[in-house]
């Protein structure tokens, strides 16, 4: 394990492991490296890749300096790719992947990258997001009551009810809550794309690197409709969809996919 500095002060916590060209990966909402499936991910790239993993600010071993904005997220990933050697290869799994496209935009240095279906509604086949989510979910956290903040968005994201309600019940909810603070972090990196129009043709112009966009065969269609945009706009970007995948990709499903096209 080890850490880097972010250019706002902000240390963020890695771990390293594995051989050969770099890798970072980057985790979706409430996720980090104790928590999450990239750590499968992790382990099923090690033996092609040094692999890195990292909590994003606000979660697990990472700092936090207030008060966030989203090209904060930009520059702790950019940090990351300067420790592995000054260009690396980006994977993302759900925000991360849209952490991810941002970053590749905006200049980080990628050789290639992945994102995993980001999360978007770019037509009508699903609600936009509620306009008072993100408002309701700071409140939420800056009155201490964490638990709500993550039923909400878990609610939000579309869990079946059940689950939301045995959810304190289960072991995951003692690594759920700790992060609840950093909900609104994702909500306003992926406010932007969740209104249910089309991404603009140039809103991407900037990520000139090859990129991969991957969706789940057995995910929504408004989710399978947004990566399908996202790899058109991408100026050098391919699609690929998953067969039997959901969001809650498995990495013997996706470990292939990111290696074969790294590895071209």
């Amino acid at each position: 394990m080890g850490q880097v500095r972010s250019q706002d002060g902000t240390t963020i916590g890695y771990t390293r492991r594995g051989s050969g060209p770099a890798v970072v990966l980057v985790d979706g909402a409430m996720c980090y490296r104790a928590f999450g499936p990239l750590e499968k991910l992790a382990q099923a790239l090690e033996d092609r890749f040094t692999v890195y993993t990292y909590d994003r600010r606000g979660r697990g071993e990472s700092g936090d300096t207030a008060p966030y904005a989203r090209e904060r997220e930009v520059e702790d990933l950019a940090a990351l790719v300067e420790e592995a050697g000054g260009r690396a290869h980006l994977v993302g799994v759900s925000s991360g992947g849209t952490l991810v496209a941002e970053a590749v935009n905006l200049g980080v240095p990628a050789e290639k990258f992945v994102v995993y279906e980001s999360p978007m509604v770019v037509d009508a086949t699903h609600p936009p997001m509620p306009a008072d989510l993100p408002a309701t979910l700071r409140d939420l956290v800056d009155t201490d009551r964490r638990g709500d903040a993550v039923k909400l968005f878990m609610r939000w994201v579309g869990t079946p009810g059940f689950f939301v309600a045995i959810l304190p019940l289960l072991p995951p909810w003692k690594k759920l809550k700790p992060v609840a603070h950093t909900l609104p972090y994702d909500v306003e990196f992926v406010r932007e794309f969740q209104h249910g129009t089309p991404l603009p043709a140039d809103r991407y112009a900037g990520a000139k690197a090859p990129g991969l966009v991957v969706a789940g065969a057995k995910s929504p269609e408004y989710m399978r409709n947004a990566q399908a945009r996202l790899a058109e706009v991408l100026p050098n970007a391919e699609l690929l969809v998953l067969p039997g995948q959901t969001h809650l990709v498995k990495a013997d499903a996706l470990a292939p996919a990111v290696t074969d096209f790294l590895t071209r």
